[in-house]
């Protein structure tokens, strides 16, 4: 049987562009991974994998035309919303090989022998060393930032490990450009292009999962996808780790005095928010808890000028635009549920935004209205109005977890008058991120950056955004009683390498 092509489709037609590929047998998988495998010494060297990273950022920045271009034929994500795409994943690449280089990533620590302690301590040496092989399943809403060279590639080569990626179908021909991109990148520094591997096709993606040199896999898109595949990797003769995000409801809690202050100002927002990137954000904030009455109706009428004034816009696939229509359409239906701008087709092959109200108190309980409380991907949210705070206690303790969640509290509030303190308890448990007065879409790149969240947010406590992303590919290694000649450089006490460490029980950097 001849192997399926893989074709690019430009998502504003639905028409096949070319064939990119063709989707990677079983045998073609093995044969990548083994490759991929083969070039784990071609990393070992810090400072190699630094210069790595970093003409890799270059070469992207280099080649921003052509790559925007092939990313919106593919995406229809638009030129602007691509090049601050593409600036931020060179920018992540350039901060992981700053991290590469300071060294701290490896948490270094060194004891000395203490016959006086209780127990004794012997000779101990800590540090950490990469898994191996990391697969990376792409997804399809951020063909730069959580693709091919994204944030999990990125942290994986800059821990040491060589990376396998499972193209996503929705950008194929942007895919394999970023990768041929890259593999230049590492022949300047005498890595083999195999560091990165490139393979198409569904089966490709399950072959990949079950393969015996894999070591740890990251993924980005829906609970059905990765639960299968967090399943397959758990199901493994040997399990290894699996860090993947799957789904977010991103819930938003507006006080009544919230809503009395500044109604237009938060409607306003959540428009934005909500319909950012056609509502295509695993952020996207899909639930609002809006109090009842004269102030929540203000933030309501707010919430639907601003939208009724959004344009129509294409989703990343017409199968994505398929699902979003047939979502809103039962979730429409559900009795008492109104829709002050309906959301639905905008054209043959676009979508337009909308939103749905419900009382609150249809979601306190287990029943139909669960719908509500899943995430519908594209340009809609719920607001569900809320009578009392024990009314919106109930709805919030129904969630499952989340990327984020985010109150919106008046100015008294915010300086510590009233629930502040309590709802931020209450969001605590629901999310790795919670927002006061803000939007929870875009998620800055920076050391103290937690993406993930409770299950099914992500797999994982480990965030995949910001220079901590690193810590999910590597495992501690601790030799005693080791002689100095055949100690790793990394562990040895006059440090030849300049690493930050605990020696002793003392920081030194």
């Amino acid at each position: 049987m001849a192997a399926a092509p893989v074709w690019s489709v430009d998502p504003r037609t639905g028409k096949q562009r070319e064939q990119v590929a063709v989707e990677a047998t079983a045998q073609e998988v093995d044969s990548v991974v083994r490759a991929a495998h083969g070039t784990r010494a071609a990393l070992a060297d810090r400072t190699v994998r630094t210069a790595f990273l970093r003409t890799a950022a270059d070469r992207l920045q280099a080649a921003k035309d052509q790559l925007v271009e092939v990313a919106d034929a593919e995406t229809a994500l638009g030129p602007v919303r691509l090049t601050g795409e593409l600036a931020r994943t060179c920018y992540q690449l350039r901060a992981f090989a700053d991290i590469v280089e300071e060294g701290d990533f490896l948490d270094v620590v060194i004891n000395h022998p203490d016959d006086t302690a209780t127990p004794p301590v012997p000779d101990l040496r800590r540090y950490k060393v990469p898994l191996g092989v990391v697969a990376v399943y792409s997804a399809s809403n951020f063909p730069f930032a959580f693709s091919v060279v994204g944030g999990d590639t990125a942290s994986a080569l800059a821990a040491g490990n060589p990376v396998v990626v499972k193209s996503h179908p929705d950008h194929p021909g942007l895919s394999e450009l970023v990768a041929k991109v890259v593999r230049l990148a590492a022949a300047e520094h005498g890595i083999p292009a195999e560091v990165l591997g490139l393979v198409h096709g569904f089966e490709a993606g399950v072959e990949l999962i079950k393969h015996p040199l894999i070591a740890a896999a990251g993924f980005t898109g829906s609970i059905r996808g990765g639960r299968a595949l967090f399943d397959a990797a758990a199901a493994r003769p040997v399990p290894i780790p699996f860090h993947g995000e799957l789904g977010s409801l991103n819930p938003v809690v507006v006080t009544e005095a919230a809503a009395a202050e500044r109604a237009d100002a938060i409607g306003t927002g959540l428009a934005g928010s909500m319909t950012l990137g056609v509502g295509q954000f695993c952020v996207k904030p899909g639930l609002v808890l809006v109090p009842s009455g004269a102030a929540g109706d203000g933030l309501v009428k707010s919430l639907t000028d601003a939208v009724s004034d959004t344009d129509a816009g294409v989703l990343l696939d017409h199968r994505m635009r398929d699902n979003f229509l047939a979502g809103v359409a039962e979730r429409a239906q559900l009795p008492e549920v109104e829709t002050p701008v309906t959301p639905g087709a905008g054209g043959e092959h676009t979508v337009s935004a909308g939103f749905l109200t419900v009382p609150a108190g249809k979601l306190a309980d287990e029943g139909a209205y669960d719908l509500l409380l899943e995430e519908c991907f594209g340009p809609v949210t719920v607001v569900a109005r809320y009578d009392d705070d024990d009314q919106a206690r109930s709805v919030l303790s129904r969630l499952p977890g989340n990327l984020t969640a985010t109150v919106h509290l008046s100015t008294q509030e915010a300086a510590g008058e009233g629930r502040g303190a309590e709802i931020l308890a209450e969001l605590t448990p629901l999310a790795g991120r919670v927002l006061v007065n803000g939007w929870p879409t875009g998620v800055a790149v920076a050391p103290a950056q937690h993406h993930g969240g409770p299950y099914p947010a992500t797999t994982s406590t480990s965030t995949s955004v910001g220079g901590t992303a690193i810590e999910r590919w590597l495992r501690p290694v601790a030799y005693q009683n080791t002689p100095e000649a055949l100690l790793p450089p990394e562990l040895r006490d006059d440090n030849p390498l300049g690493l930050p460490r605990r020696f002793n029980n003392h920081l030194e950097r």
